[in-house]
């Protein structure tokens, strides 16, 4: 039985035209050899299994071919050559930083350096790691470095350049090796597999150029093993089996449920991903990253930025043209946000539910806020709403006679003229901006009217209208008649049409119905409110609104206050006071004053004197008591 080399080993490259991803730098350096403008000290730095010493060899190796190809690549078969290929030339020394980082080891290095090359023009260098050796061992390799004899070259090589001195830096020639594309590693690949007559498909080759992130070093190691696993037969199922990678399929499969606003399928899926022993956490990045290149394939520009192979392409395609770019972006956010919040969450299960159901929402919430849905605010939220539009006239003096009935009676309504209806209507819509006009909570036909049914069938056909879409729900989804939370990322999307921003002051609601309010409906309304604010735990508003009572003098509602801090809590509260109280009470005259009470200064009685004086005040028979018995004051 012949001995098993590793693939990372056997096909490594020999030649600079055999090098993979780095053709920036080997076509450098095959022009300086070709100019003989080789520079005394050269760094080769980049991450991990990208070519840096392979790309050093072959350097020290051309540099001393006696025969070198027109190429300028090495021929191989000259002493010099094949001294190298054995592991036994005199001319050219690799040294490992990473157990020779002391200065002794340096200094050793300084003096092999004074002796000529017994073979060939150059001596030459290659010291792996560099970064390894400590700062006195830098230090000493200085000198040496800047002014190296004629026939010595340096070759350095690292992972980590940022933790090498400067002045190192400066002394030497620096080339930065680029991680290797998921193309050109799947292409090595496959011409490895081709050689060894293995067989491959292209989905399976992807995955694993993918999982190696740049290091085709990794890339080869893991195809031995799939190779292994497999029998010689590498699959995109072999592929995932074996290096435990959540499949396509389960995001596309995700993909789909989310979309349909199938939420309960949503969860049996990530339930299933979950028992095929894969992490949450890697889960939900590995969602992120889906919703990314869903977004990209969008584009036929930014096509190319997808790194998978022409099958899963044409699946990002195709879902692609499904999802709207609001939902990608705003699934992303999502994701995104699940994945910062993962690591710090007591129940991390929950965490990535609680994202995956806010997902399926998002469908429902983007035609809402394209609709211009109306949510009328709640008592003390003091955020601004849009409304919709007025209903337009259609032509008829039905469809007027509707739109006027919210500031008339129908009594009235019959009586008036044509003419001065639409008059009427006009001047309601011009005014519709400033004044805006909210629907009774209590009797909705007093604002709505009763319109006839030839006028609802005119409103419910207008393109303009608001009425939100019925969309076709199931087990967890949304119902259409359901309000959905609003997202964060929805308002930066469909700003036009959602909630205004955070911070924005509350505005008085405006309208033109003042109908008659009495006390008792009033006190009513004031204290349904005051115990809403006590569900809310706004203590300070509630305890001033039923410490002190009201008084209703018209339109105006006066409430005593005890100090300048009462006053300010109510002041910053009024507007949400009086939209609740001209709603319920459909009368937008209302107003709210605040009383400052006047506090009268009376000192304690100190002497015996001063307290009989206030117990007589309180029972004047006291007084006659002690004259009667002649009572005297100690």
């Amino acid at each position: 039985m012949d001995n098993f080399i590793v693939s990372a080993r056997k096909y490594r490259p020999i030649t600079f035209d055999s090098v993979v991803g780095q053709q920036h730098i080997t076509g450098t350096l095959k022009n300086a050899i070709h100019n003989n403008q080789l520079a005394q000290a050269f760094l080769f730095c980049g991450p991990r299994g990208v070519g840096k010493t392979t790309c050093a060899r072959i350097l020290a190796k051309t540099i001393n071919c006696e025969n070198i190809l027109p190429g300028t690549e090495p021929c191989g078969d000259c002493d010099s050559c094949k001294s190298f290929q054995n592991g036994n030339s005199f001319s050219i020394h690799e040294l490992d930083a990473a157990s020779n980082n002391s200065v002794d080891d340096i200094r050793n290095l300084i003096d092999q350096v004074r002796i000529p090359p017994q073979a060939g023009k150059y001596k030459i260098y290659i010291i792996d790691e560099v970064h390894m050796l400590s700062q006195a061992a830098f230090n000493a390799f200085l000198k040496t470095l800047e002014e190296p004899p004629s026939y010595a070259i340096f070759i350095l090589a690292t992972t980590e350049k940022h933790k090498i001195l400067p002045t190192i830096l400066s002394r030497c020639q620096i080339f930065d090796f680029n991680r290797i594309k998921v193309e050109d590693m799947a292409g090595h690949l496959a011409g490895i597999a081709d050689r060894e007559s293995i067989a491959y498909d292209q989905d399976g080759l992807h995955i694993i150029a993918q999982k190696a992130d740049g290091g085709l070093r990794d890339a080869l190691s893991m195809f031995d093993q799939i190779v292994s696993f497999s029998n010689k037969n590498v699959t995109y199922q072999a592929v995932i089996d074996n290096l435990n990678i959540l499949d396509y399929d389960y995001y596309f499969k995700l993909t789909d449920a989310i979309l349909a606003e199938d939420a309960a399928q949503t969860l049996l899926t990530f339930n299933e991903i979950l028992n095929h022993g894969f992490d949450g956490s890697h889960f939900i990045a590995g969602l992120s990253a889906h919703f990314r290149n869903l977004l990209v394939a969008k584009e036929p520009a930014t096509l190319k930025l997808l790194e998978v192979s022409d099958t899963i392409r044409q699946k990002y395609l195709k879902q692609s043209q499904i999802a709207s770019a609001g939902f990608l972006l705003s699934a992303l956010n999502i994701s995104n946000q699940c994945e910062i919040n993962y690591k710090t969450s007591k129940n991390q299960r929950l965490q990535v539910e609680l994202a995956l159901l806010k997902m399926c929402h998002i469908t429902s919430a983007i035609k809402l806020s394209q609709l211009g849905q109306v949510q009328v605010p709640s008592v003390g939220e003091g955020v601004k709403k849009k409304l919709p539009d007025p209903v337009k006239s259609v032509g008829n003096e039905t469809t007027s006679a509707t739109v006027l009935s919210n500031n008339t009676t129908p009594a009235n309504a019959n009586h008036q003229s044509p003419a001065h209806v639409n008059t009427t209507e006009r001047a309601v819509s011009s005014a519709q901006p400033a004044a805006i006009n909210y629907p009774s909570a209590t009797s909705p036909e007093a604002t709505i009217g009763h319109p006839t049914s030839a006028t609802k069938t005119e409103i419910k056909n207008d393109g303009n209208s608001n009425t939100p879409p019925k969309v076709k729900k199931g087990g967890w989804g949304a119902s259409a008649a359901t309000i959905i939370p609003s997202l964060p990322d929805l308002n930066t999307i469909y700003d036009n049409h959602a909630v205004a921003k955070e911070g924005d002051e509350p505005e008085l609601i405006g309208g033109t119905e003042a109908r008659e309010v009495t006390f008792n409906q009033f006190i009513a309304v004031w204290n349904a409110y005051a115990e809403q604010l006590k569900g809310e735990n706004k203590i300070n508003l509630y305890t001033m609104m039923t410490a002190m009572a009201p008084r209703l003098k018209g339109t105006l509602i006066e409430i005593d206050v005890e100090n300048a801090v009462q006053m300010d809590v109510l002041q910053s509260a009024k507007v949400d006071v009086l939209n609740y109280l001209r709603v319920k009470l459909q009368n937008f005259a209302l107003d709210l004053q605040g009383v400052m009470m006047e506090h009268t200064v009376s000192r304690k009685p100190y002497t015996s004197q001063e307290k009989y004086q206030a117990m007589v005040t309180k029972n004047p028979l006291l007084d006659t008591l002690r004259k009667e018995f002649n009572l005297g004051l100690s």
